[in-house]
């Protein structure tokens, strides 16, 4: 493990220089890796883990959508693709990458097969920091870990096919085997992460919370929005209103944001930018962190976990969520968005 000076703190990290896909797979050579769910991250990561080599099935319910997805993907009934309990019984590693809500209601048939000796892997914190809401408490005589890619699985994916990866967190909350650092760390290698950083499964979900809410979905939408509807009741068309406030920002100067960081864009944006960005940056700043300290002291309470299984947990949460999503794909800015994104030049083959 290497550390990493952060300006004074230093965090523990592992690369694949110093932790290669071979010393990994000879790591995990005798094991049975089980993906369970085949949603948000279990596409991304079991056919990561399959390209890599490692021994790898996945579980999920038949007659589901998810299902049927995975045998498009390759994965063969009876070989590679079971039912969630079977899939269980045969690993000796289970990959619990259910949603939320998913892995409650399936806590009990996972629990049985939790011998001695397996390893239970997250990709998400929740389920354990919030076990008194849960139920989820593994037993004693397991390996518990956790290996969060910071994206989507969709993005996992992209970027292994690319050559690169993603950055994970990991971490250990349980270490029955004292085999539980080199399996997470080879899982993680496994799934493709860039780096890895270590973290806890409570710092894991309240920063995933947090960011979530925040400057990944919530506070960004929000921001777009008010900009947006500035611009077109001071009479700007919706494309020049969407281009200005979303377009340049998503195709333009992110991705240099990224490649860079923030202060290269400053300095190589005109002066007349420089300075505005800089003249504004700290109101935005000082007007936002009320609600991030609001809403940080709100997961940390547990106020947002029950509130995500309250709603999640309910019959017609799916259609709930459909109206709520439809308004926002209603709404003029993304319709615009769709207009806009379709006169996008196509790249040359």
């Amino acid at each position: 493990m290497a550390q990493l000076n952060f300006g004074g703190v230093v965090e523990n990290v592992v690369t694949r220089a110093e932790y290669p896909l071979t010393k990994a797979l000879e790591t995990l050579k005798d094991e049975t890796i089980a993906v369970i769910g085949y949603g948000v991250q279990g596409p991304g990561q079991s056919l990561n883990l399959r390209d890599n080599g490692f021994n790898v099935i996945v579980g999920q319910r038949k007659n589901s959508k998810s299902w049927d997805k995975a045998v498009a993907d390759g994965w063969v009934e009876g070989k590679t693709l079971f039912d969630i309990e079977e899939a269980c019984a045969k690993a000796t590693i289970i990959q619990y990458l259910l949603s939320d809500a998913g892995q409650i209601s399936m806590w009990d048939t996972v629990k049985k097969h939790l011998t001695p000796g397996k390893a239970l892997y997250f990709s998400h914190g929740f389920g354990i920091t919030y076990k008194e809401r849960t139920g989820i408490i593994p037993p004693a005589d397991i390996d518990v870990i956790l290996i969060a890619p910071k994206g989507s699985g969709t993005s996992l994916r992209r970027l292994f096919l690319e050559g690169r990866g993603l950055n994970s967190s990991f971490a250990i909350h349980q270490d029955a085997t004292g085999r539980a650092y080199d399996r997470v760390i080879s899982l993680g290698i496994g799934v493709g992460s860039g780096y890895l950083f270590e973290t806890t499964f409570q710092r894991e979900v309240y920063s995933d919370l947090t960011g979530e809410r925040g400057t990944l979905m919530g506070a960004i939408q929000g921001i777009f929005a008010a900009q947006y509807q500035v611009l077109r009741e001071n009479g700007h068309t919706p494309s020049e209103a969407f281009n200005e406030t979303i377009e340049e920002l998503t195709q333009s100067l992110m991705p240099l944001v990224g490649e860079n960081g923030m202060d290269w864009m400053y300095a190589n944006c005109s002066t007349t930018a420089q300075r505005g960005a800089l003249d504004w940056w700290k109101k935005f700043r000082d007007a936002s962190l009320p609600v991030f300290k609001e809403l940080y002291a709100e997961v940390a309470c547990g106020n947002e976990a029950q509130r995500s299984i309250d709603s999640n947990s309910q019959p017609n949460y799916r259609e709930k969520l459909n109206q709520e999503l439809k308004e926002l794909r209603d709404s003029e800015m993304w319709q615009a968005g769709v207009t806009v994104r379709s006169l996008r030049p196509e790249r040359s083959k």
